[in-house]
Formats: C-alpha cells, sequence, structure tokens
C-alpha cells in the first residue's frame, strides 16, 4: 500500500509542476488591475494611453504577472514603492508586449539603488587576458535571475521616452538576449531563416558604428560598438524611443526590430 501512495505521489508531481503555473497565472489574469497601478501607469509611461485598446489591456495582465513573480529589492537604504515597482515592470512589459516569450522566467530579483551604484566587472582584452575594474554604473543585468537599476536613471528615462535613452529598457533587453543562454546580440528568434538576416543586418550596422568618425552625429549611441550584446540593448532603446529616426536612418535594422518585437512605435510616439 505505501508503494502504491508513493508511486502516485510520483506521478502526480510532474502533473502538479505542469497545472500549478496554468492556475496560478489564470488567477492573476482575473484579478482587477489596482486603480493606483493605472493612476501610476498613467502618470509614468505616457505611451500608454496611445497604444490600442487590445494592446493596453495585454500591458497590464503582463504587468500584473510580472509583479506577482519577481521580486524587488532596495538597495543602500532604498525602500521599495508600488511607484518603482509599476514603473519599471510597465517598461520591461513593452519589450515582451503583442509576441510570444517566455515572460523573463529566468529573472527572480530586480535590485534597485536610489543613484549611481558601484560595482566590480571582468574585463576581457583583446588577447583574452582577464581583469576587474570598479565601475559606477546606472544598470547591469546578470545571467544568474538578476537586474540592477538606479531609480533617479529609471526617472530620467521616463521623463524623457524620445531621446533614445533608457535603462530598463537597455538592461531588460539583455535579459532577453540571453534567453538561449548567451548574451551575444542575438536573441531567440522564430524561425531558422531569421537568424540569417538578423546575423547579416545586425553584424553590418555594429560594424558600420564600430569604425564611424567619432565626431559624426547618430541616431545610434557610441555605447553600442562595445559588443553585440550592447548593439542590441542600444538599438532597443532608439527602436522604442526613436523608431522615426531609427526607420529614416538606419531602415534595415528598424525592419528586424519591428519583426522581432512584434510592434511599430512609431504609431504611439507620432
Amino acid at each position: 500500500m505505501e508503494a502504491l501512495i508513493i508511486l502516485l505521489l510520483i506521478g502526480l508531481i510532474p502533473l502538479y509542476f505542469w497545472y500549478w503555473p496554468r492556475l496560478s497565472r489564470a488567477i492573476i489574469n482575473r484579478r482587477p488591475f489596482p486603480k493606483d497601478w493605472l493612476t501610476i501607469l498613467q502618470r509614468q509611461l505616457p505611451v500608454y494611453e496611445r497604444l490600442t485598446v487590445d494592446l493596453q489591456e495585454e500591458l497590464l495582465q503582463l504587468i500584473k504577472l510580472f509583479l506577482s513573480k519577481k521580486q524587488f529589492i532596495g538597495c543602500a537604504g532604498l525602500e521599495i514603492s508600488d511607484e518603482m515597482r509599476v514603473t519599471i515592470a510597465a517598461q520591461a512589459c513593452l519589450l515582451i508586449l503583442n509576441r510570444p516569450s517566455y515572460e523573463y522566467q529566468d529573472l527572480h530579483y530586480i535590485y534597485v539603488y536610489p543613484t549611481t551604484f558601484r560595482a566590480v566587472q571582468e574585463i576581457r582584452n583583446e588577447i583574452g587576458l582577464v581583469s576587474t575594474q570598479t565601475r559606477d554604473l546606472l544598470g547591469e543585468s546578470w545571467s544568474n535571475g538578476k537586474v540592477v537599476l538606479a531609480w533617479d536613471e529609471v526617472e530620467r528615462g521616463i521623463r524623457n521616452f524620445s531621446d533614445g535613452n533608457n535603462v530598463v529598457l537597455h538592461e531588460f533587453a539583455h535579459q532577453l538576449d540571453q534567453e538561449d543562454g548567451a548574451m551575444n546580440g542575438a536573441p531567440l528568434l522564430y524561425t531558422k531563416a531569421a537568424y540569417k538576416s538578423w546575423a547579416y543586418v545586425f553584424g553590418m550596422e555594429f560594424e558600420k558604428l564600430r569604425h564611424r568618425n567619432p565626431r559624426a552625429l547618430d541616431v545610434i549611441d557610441d555605447y553600442g560598438a562595445q559588443n553585440p550584446a550592447e548593439f542590441f540593448a542600444v538599438a532597443t532603446e532608439t527602436f522604442f524611443e526613436e523608431p522615426g529616426k531609427m526607420q529614416k536612418h538606419h531602415p534595415e535594422l528598424f525592419d528586424q526590430l519591428r519583426d522581432y518585437y512584434h510592434l511599430d512605435p512609431r504609431e504611439w510616439l507620432t
């Protein structure tokens, strides 16, 4: 009898792990979006009002799911508020709006500092030697389920959602980039053929940025010239905040990102 019970329990374990996430998601989806959160969203993310009704509703659901699964941790004495949580979640969820995604399933913690924070980073030179360097940072995305943000920089990005600089979009683009196990500027795409055109366009645009005259002005920030991963993150910032300029000056790059994100931000920002 005991053996039978054990076998039944073993058989139920996979069913539990299959069924519970779906039940949990259904419960969260049925909950109304809190009015206080909606007020914050409307104030902190002006593009929300310009989305279609369907996209607005999907964004609300994604924010609810995000906030139910991710833990926010205040650092250096910062006390996390609903305004911080909703503001960060709303921008992160823009990147997964209207397309199939894993909804940052490997991300568990968002650490928020009040301002610029110091971090020790490993730097690899051209011949492969690794050294450590202490730097002041506005944000970081780690492969161990963590994102780190400076709140004053998050606020600055929200105040001007049309300058191509947004730390939340940048760091969460890195999270998308590493969903396939490597942060290399090529996120999970939808077809095998998509990887070929992605590699061609992103490779060409990355090399153009690397060899651009330092005095030349361009919609793509120079920071993207560091490596392909940073280029993808910087290009994502530009795509969501300056889509018209990107389409004009980098049409092939714009098309790749439009196909990937399944969105055209020009519809919200014109």
